[in-house]
């Protein structure tokens, strides 16, 4: 998890950034507890078979034998030793995966990871995913991007459209595709066959904007005045029928959330989730066994393998991974906590896990649907500590450590039906479980 949140409030003050994000990457480790910490950017989260076991075989060479998947679609190693960096660099140049040094903390780019493998979506983003990639890297100035700055290509679908992006391309059905700029809930549209080139301009004119004004800055939402309104409304989303078409919610709102991945078989592959993006390598070796030789990591902590057939999902289930849709594991996510994190204040995974076997063990038929990708039930997050590093953007239930308890709150603006936002229950972890699956229950 990162070490030190972002998150802006709408209307909140513009945070003044003193200092250089300490983001980490694959070439500057971040130091916790448990050992140093690499993350790799995998832009679209999209992996070759052949670079997926090179992560592997690092992981069980130089750390703990595991690799975590991020909410923006990356992969970290944990448990590395402090002189560890210069092999483990080696290994990902020889798989393609540090295509530059002075660029690999600035290659955040998340996509829609079923582009182009169903009916759903407007565009098989993936070609501007590689476009992005190789122009970012080969932009001397783009080097001076904060490690958090971020770009969604979303394929109208509206899935990554809600990541709460700096920079958000969406493609349109019919016409141009729709720039969008931090929260801002209006686009404009881009000349086709210029996609790409709309994305980097706004951000180098972020950067200019910087220079210019001698600030620094990790996020284009900070610099108010690069948020000129649009002239465009952006369309509903797929899911989000309670939108009219063309119709937003008020500037600084996110746009409402499109139907996400479910695990399990889909048309064009299959969908598999790992609990709190943990998975060992023999999970990891099954994904790769499963896939056709291309794996697309998911924002919501999950890999899609294009092209698998659905005979693949038991071997799946049995290496442990989530491959039935509607439990109370859907859309549900954690901090690293003790003993990986000493600012923590309890072993949020461990708790969270029994709050959620319990939670499903209880569950009946007809809650357990509720609970299915793109359901009406809320995403959850468990926090170690005030950070709340690693939650989800919109609306989730917050489960924020106390070190007595926990306090569970509904973040985000208050729901469709009325039911508040931001209302704290503090209770033990006897009461977590049912305090819990009360709050996702909640309306959007």
């Amino acid at each position: 998890m990162p070490p030190t949140p972002d998150a802006t409030a709408p209307g909140a003050a513009v945070p003044d950034r003193g200092r250089a994000d300490a983001c980490p990457g694959a070439l500057r480790l971040h130091t916790a507890d448990d050992g140093g910490l690499a993350r790799v950017r995998l832009p679209g989260g999209l992996l070759t078979d052949r670079q997926a076991l090179a992560l592997v075989e690092a992981a069980e060479a130089l750390g703990d034998g595991e690799l975590e998947t991020t909410s923006r679609g990356n992969v970290q190693l944990r448990g590395l030793a402090a002189d560890c960096g210069a092999e483990l660099a080696d290994r990902l140049r020889a798989v393609g995966l540090l295509p530059s040094d002075t660029h690999e903390r600035v290659r955040n780019i998340v996509a829609s990871p079923l582009a182009g493998l169903d009916a759903a979506g407007n565009a098989d983003v993936q070609a501007w995913v590689r476009e992005l990639d190789a122009r970012l890297c080969a932009s001397d100035w783009a080097a001076g991007l904060s490690g958090k700055f971020l770009f969604a290509l979303d394929d109208g679908r509206g899935d990554v459209a809600a990541l709460d992006a700096d920079v958000t391309l969406i493609a349109a059905p019919d016409g141009p595709a729709l720039l969008r700029l931090g929260r801002a809930a209006r686009g404009r549209p881009v000349e086709a066959g210029r996609e790409v080139t709309a994305v980097l301009d706004a951000a180098r004119a972020f950067l200019d904007a910087l220079r210019s004004g001698g600030r620094k800055a990790w996020h284009l939402r900070e610099v108010p005045e690069l948020l000129p309104p649009g002239t465009v409304p952006l369309p509903a989303f797929a899911g989000a029928a309670a939108v009219p078409v063309g119709v937003l919610p008020a500037a600084g709102a996110l746009p409402a959330v499109g139907v996400l991945p479910a695990v399990g078989a889909l048309p064009g592959g299959l969908s598999v989730g790992m609990r709190f993006g943990r998975a060992d390598a023999g999970q990891w070796r099954a994904l790769v066994a499963a896939s056709t030789g291309e794996l697309r990591l998911t924002p919501w902590r999950g890999a899609v393998l294009p092209g698998a057939p659905a005979d693949r999902l038991p071997a799946l289930a049995a290496a442990g991974l989530r491959t039935e849709p509607g439990s109370a594991w859907e859309r549900a996510t954690a901090c690293t906590g003790l003993p990986g994190c000493a600012k923590s204040l309890a072993d949020v995974r461990a708790d969270a896990a029994r709050a959620l076997e319990r939670a499903a063990s209880e569950a009946g038929a007809s809650e357990a649907g509720a609970l299915e990708a793109g359901g009406g039930a809320l995403p959850v997050h468990w926090s170690g500590c005030e950070r709340r590093c690693g939650h989800p953007a919109g609306q989730w239930v917050d489960v924020l450590a106390t070190g007595h308890g926990y306090r569970v709150t509904v973040n985000g603006p208050a729901t469709t039906a009325g039911t508040p936002a931001g209302v704290p229950v503090d209770v033990t972890n006897e009461e977590m479980a049912e305090a819990v699956a009360e709050a996702r229950r909640t309306t959007k």
